[in-house]
C-alpha cells in the first residue's frame, strides 16, 4: 500500500505528511459527527488550491471515488464513506487547510475558499461592521462556509434564509469522465486551470468587482417566510429553486471557491425570552410579527421544557466551555477529542464514552449555569421561544409582547433580557443537540438509538406540536422538539427505547410526515440516510454524470455511470 503508484502519485502532490493512509489513521476521517463509517484508500489534506486541483487530477487518473470532506459537522454521514461496497477505490479529500478569505466590493461581498470557517468569517467582518450569512450552527462547531452551502444549510437567522450562491468556482467530471475546472465567480481570472487558481490564490485580481444578475444570497427568502399562509415550507434541502451548481451540490462538485454576500450589523440588538402552556399563543406571535412587523426578527429558536432539561444538565459542559474558552478554539479541542476517543474505543478495559463521562462529571463541579429569571420561566412554562430584534424592530416586538400578554392576558410571560440572560438562553439552545446525544451515551444500557430528523413544516401549519400516535409513541422513550420556529424548521431527536426497531420507527415517522406535507431534511441534507428526491437525484446527476464524487448519497447508486465499455 505504501509504495503503491497512486499512493505515490499523492505523496508528489500534497507531500507525505498531509496524507493519511491505513485503517489507524485515517479512521476519524472515515466517521461521520454522529453516525456512519466507511473505507477509504486514503485521506488528502492539500494545503493550496493547486495541490487541491492535482490532487483531482490523479483520482480521475486512477478512477478513484472523491468524497469532500471539510469540517466533516453534518449529521447525515454526507462528507464520509458510507460501507464498503464501492466499485473503486474511495479517496477523502479535506479542505481544511484551504482556509482564505478575499474581501471584494468594499467588504459587501466575499470569497470563501473551501476550509474557511463560519468563525473565521465572523471574525474577519467584526471589525468592518459587518456579518456574513449565518452564525454558529444549532448542533456543531467549526462548520465550514463552503459545506454550508453546498449543503443548503439554514440556521437561526430569520431575515437569511439558507446558505446560498450562484457564484462559485468548482471542478466536475463530466460525462466523459474528463475533469473540467469551471469559472462561474463572476471575476476574470484566466483562461487555463492553472491560470484561474494562480490569480485566485495570489490575489492577482481587482476586488471591487463589476455588477452581476447572479445572486451571492437568498436575496428573496424574507418575502418567503413573511408569506405565513402558504402551504409550503419556506426552506428544505430538496428545493428546486435553491439547487445552483454549488448551492445544494452536496459534495457532487469540487468547490474551490464561492462568492457571497455580507450584512450590515445592527445598530441596537434586544432579546426577549418568551414562556408559555399554550403553544398557540407562539403561534400568534409568528403570524403577528412576520406578518405585521416593518422588521422581520432577527432570530426566533423554540425550545419545548424537556430539551431546556436535557441541555441544561447535558449540555453544561459546552456552554462552559464555550464561555470560558471561546469559540475560537473549540473546533480544534472536539477534533482532538474525536481522534482521543478513537484511540480509547480500542481499550477493552475501559467504559465506552470515556471523555465524554469525565466532561460530564466534570461539569457538575460548577455552579448552575442558567440565570435564575430563566430558570423560573422553566418550571413555570412548557413552551419558550427565544426572540432577538434588532434596530426598529425591537419597539415593535415590546408593542406586541405587552398587547398580548398585558392586555390580552394570554398564557404566560416574557423578559427583556439583560446581556447574561440572553447570552445563556443562546448558550443552552446551541447545546440542545449536542445534549440529546450525551443524554443517550450516558444512558446507552437502557435506552436505544436516537433517531434525529430535522423537518420543514407548512408555513401556515398551526398544528405544529406534534402529538404522536401510540404505534410510534410505544417506541420513543423521550421526544426533544427545538427549531428556527419563524422558518417553522424544526429539530426533533427521540430517544427510542431499548430494543425496539429504529428502522421501523423511522420509516412510520416519516410516513407522518408525509401525511402533514412536511418536508425533509430541512437543512442537514439527506446524506446517506434520506432517499434523495427526483428533483434532487436529477441535479446531482447533471452535477456528476460518471458518478465520481460522494456516490450513494441520497440512497443513489454507487457504482460508476457512463463508464467508456458503454458509451
Amino acid at each position: 500500500m505504501q509504495t503503491a503508484p497512486i499512493i505515490n502519485a499523492f505523496k508528489r502532490v500534497v507531500g507525505e505528511s498531509n496524507l493519511a493512509v491505513g485503517r489507524r489513521q485515517t479512521e476519524h476521517y472515515r466517521k461521520g459527527w454522529r453516525s456512519g463509517e466507511g473505507e477509504a484508500l486514503a485521506v488528502l489534506f492539500p494545503t493550496t488550491l493547486l495541490q487541491y486541483w492535482e490532487a483531482l487530477k490523479v483520482c480521475v487518473e486512477y478512477n478513484c471515488i472523491i468524497i469532500m470532506q471539510a469540517a466533516k459537522t453534518g449529521l447525515t454521514e454526507g462528507s464520509t464513506p458510507s460501507g464498503s461496497d464501492y466499485d473503486r477505490p474511495v479517496v477523502v479529500i479535506n479542505t481544511l487547510a484551504m482556509d482564505d478569505i478575499v474581501l471584494v466590493n468594499d467588504a459587501a461581498q466575499v470569497l470563501s475558499f473551501p476550509g474557511a470557517t463560519l468563525f473565521k468569517l465572523e471574525k474577519v467582518l467584526k471589525p468592518l461592521g459587518r456579518a456574513p450569512h449565518s452564525v454558529i450552527g444549532s448542533s456543531c462547531l467549526g462548520a465550514s462556509i463552503v459545506g454550508g452551502v453546498a449543503n443548503n444549510s439554514g440556521g437561526a437567522l430569520v431575515k437569511r434564509g439558507p446558505a446560498y450562491t450562484e457564484l462559485s468556482l468548482f471542478a466536475q467530471v463530466d460525462e466523459k469522465g474528463e475533469l473540467q475546472l469551471v469559472n462561474h465567480l463572476g471575476i476574470d481570472l484566466g483562461d487555463t486551470p492553472e491560470e484561474i487558481i494562480g490569480n485566485l490564490s495570489s490575489g492577482n485580481f481587482s476586488k471591487s468587482l463589476p455588477e452581476t444578475s447572479k445572486k451571492a444570497s437568498a436575496t428573496d427568502y424574507e418575502q418567503i417566510v413573511r408569506d405565513v399562509d402558504a402551504d409550503t415550507p419556506s426552506r428544505f434541502n430538496a428545493d428546486p429553486s435553491r439547487l445552483y451548481e454549488a448551492s445544494g451540490c452536496a459534495g457532487k462538485i469540487a468547490v474551490f471557491a464561492v462568492r457571497l454576500d455580507t450584512y450590515e450589523v445592527p445598530k441596537k440588538e434586544q432579546t426577549f425570552y418568551i414562556g408559555t402552556n399554550d403553544a398557540d399563543v407562539l403561534t400568534r406571535i409568528r403570524r403577528d410579527a412576520l406578518s405585521t412587523f416593518e422588521h422581520v426578527p432577527e432570530v426566533g429558536e423554540y425550545l419545548h421544557r424537556e430539551v431546556f432539561d436535557i441541555a441544561d444538565v447535558y449540555g453544561k459542559d459546552t456552554i462552559l466551555s464555550i464561555e470560558r474558552l471561546g469559540t475560537d478554539s473549540l473546533p480544534k479541542m472536539f477534533a482532538l477529542k474525536g481522534r482521543v476517543d478513537a484511540v480509547l474505543s480500542k481499550l477493552p478495559l475501559l467504559p465506552p464514552y470515556l471523555s465524554d463521562r469525565v466532561m460530564q462529571f466534570g461539569s457538575k463541579c460548577f455552579s448552575d449555569q442558567i440565570p435564575s429569571s430563566i430558570r423560573t420561566f422553566r418550571d413555570k412554562y412548557e413552551h419558550h421561544l427565544i426572540l432577538k430584534m434588532s434596530d426598529g424592530g425591537i419597539d415593535e416586538a415590546k408593542t406586541l409582547l405587552a398587547k398580548l400578554f398585558n392586555e390580552e392576558r394570554l398564557d404566560g410571560d416574557y423578559i427583556i433580557c439583560n446581556d447574561e440572560e440572553a447570552s445563556k438562553a443562546f448558550l443552552l439552545r446551541f447545546a440542545a443537540a449536542g445534549a440529546a446525544v450525551r443524554y443517550q451515551m450516558m444512558h446507552h444500557k437502557k435506552v436505544g438509538e436516537i433517531l434525529a430528523l430535522d423537518i420543514a413544516l407548512r408555513r401556515n401549519d398551526a398544528f405544529w406540536v406534534e402529538e404522536l400516535p401510540e404505534h410510534i409513541a410505544k417506541h420513543v422513550e423521550k421526544p426533544l422538539y427545538y427549531g428556527h420556529f419563524f422558518c417553522h424548521v424544526f429539530h426533533q431527536d427521540y430517544i427510542l427505547k431499548k430494543g425496539c426497531d429504529a428502522k421501523k420507527v423511522k420509516a412510520d415517522m416519516l410516513a407522518l410526515l408525509d401525511s402533514r406535507g412536511a418536508k425533509y431534511p430541512a437543512e442537514h441534507n439527506v446524506g446517506h440516510l434520506y432517499e434523495a428526491e427526483s428533483a434532487l437525484q436529477q441535479f446531482y446527476i447533471s452535477l456528476d454524470p460518471t458518478n465520481t464524487f460522494n456516490p450513494g448519497i441520497g440512497k443513489m447508486e454507487k457504482h460508476k455511470r457512463n463508464c467508456s465499455c458503454c458509451t
